[in-house]
């Protein structure tokens, strides 16, 4: 802030006839006699409220200072110079206001030229555009420009980091309580998924760029609709159901699934049905026809098909999703022959989310059991997929709008 030199002690200061303060909190008028005319800036600032006038050094006349209580909209005032050759005057005011004219005119004796600036509330403009003009320098020539922002209070990156958008991603560990999944060399699926969820969750968490939440916890059972159904509630941007793989050859490796091109039609089929019957109720038809929509099936017709580019524009980000995940976590563990498959599980069928079902390996191969077991192994391919999210939100297609 500037170090003002105040008015009793600046003897430039006089006091010329023609100063004064009137008006009431809708529009108040403060005066300002001048030695001689003058460039001037006129600004208003908030917190605290207040206009600032800048001036060349020359000598003006103030109005008394407001006594018991403020004149109109101000308070009181003070002046000064602000710099070499530079004075200024501040004058406090009790809201935000905007100055809605400030121009130099003849005092009506003849003895002077007087700086006149009109003060109104910003609540007497429309808000865009009172956020306009509370933002906006006067200067002598009758030109407004646009102020520089108030410097405002340092954040802190813990502080910043909580207000940053981040997308959801949902984890949902397989099976849990009485289901316990693939039992093989001694490697329960509910219970080795769980762990390796844990770890993924909190390495997704320590990146600082998303929000995880998971179906399960604990060992407890979720039936498989409501997992689907906590992904769609929750606006996820990602849904990864998390197995272990069981068969009766010598398979080994990790599996990726993604909804099957058939169902994913059977979902476009049915979200344009959905619509067609069931999104426009009694009173939106009622409505329609009062801005003179006639035609409600126009409307229908046009909802159904975005319903439909829902659906596809999900089960692209899925095949993309599902490739990425396919690249780096190779790079971690070994993967089945032909990795990206894909299936009709109940729990990929949405056509809200980009859902993948990661097979992380087989618990009936002894390798790949003990690697389930490993914390060193759920560590690096629990890394591998966070890598995998990353290169995702990345891609062009996962930035569009969901």
């Amino acid at each position: 802030m500037f170090a003002l030199t105040w008015l009793v002690t600046h003897p430039a200061v006089a006091r010329p006839s023609g100063d004064s303060i009137d008006g009431n909190r809708s529009r108040t008028r403060f005066v300002i006699a001048l030695e001689r005319e003058a460039g001037f800036q006129v600004s208003s600032l908030s917190n605290p409220h207040r206009v600032v006038v800048d001036l060349p050094d020359l000598k003006v006349g103030l109005p008394a200072q407001p006594r018991n209580g403020a004149i109109g909209l101000v308070s009181g005032f003070r002046g000064g110079l602000a710099a070499p050759g530079r004075l200024r005057v501040v004058i406090d005011v009790t809201d935000p206001v905007v100055v809605e004219k400030a121009a130099i005119e003849k005092d009506a004796t003849g003895e002077g030229p007087r700086l006149v600036l009109e003060i109104v509330p910003v609540s007497a403009f429309k808000p865009a555009v009172a956020k306009l003009l509370s933002a906006t320098k006067i200067g002598g020539a009758g030109l407004g420009s646009l102020q520089p922002p108030v410097p405002r209070r340092a954040r802190t990156p813990s502080d910043r980091a909580a207000h940053t958008f981040r997308p959801t991603i949902v984890l949902d560990p397989g099976h849990g309580g009485h289901d316990s999944g693939a039992k093989r060399n001694g490697t329960i699926e509910k219970e080795v998924v769980l762990a390796f969820s844990i770890i993924l969750r909190d390495l997704l968490k320590a990146t600082g760029r998303y929000n995880v939440l998971m179906t399960r916890e604990v060992d407890t059972f979720v039936d498989l609709d409501e997992r689907r159904d906590f992904a769609e509630r929750n606006k996820a941007a990602l849904f990864m159901a998390i197995h272990a793989d069981y068969a009766s050859s010598r398979a080994s490796g990790a599996t990726i699934y993604s909804l099957r091109d058939s169902v994913a039609t059977e979902l476009k089929r049915s979200a344009a049905g959905e619509v067609t019957q069931d999104l426009l109720s009694d009173k939106e038809i009622q409505a329609l026809k009062r801005v003179e929509v006639a035609d409600t099936n126009i409307v229908r017709g046009f909802l159904a098909d975005l319903a439909q580019r829902e659906v596809a524009v999900t089960h692209e980000r899925t095949n993309v999703f599902a490739r990425s995940m396919i690249e780096f976590m190779g790079d971690a563990t070994p993967m089945m022959n032909n990795p990206d498959r894909s299936a009709a599980f109940r729990v990929l069928k949405t056509a809200k989310v980009p859902s993948v079902l990661v097979e992380l390996a087989y618990v009936t191969n002894k390798q790949d059991a003990a690697n389930l077991r490993s914390d060193a192994w759920r560590r690096k391919v629990a890394g591998a997929i966070v890598t995998a999210v990353d290169n995702y939100f990345t891609h062009q297609v996962a930035r569009l709008p969901m």
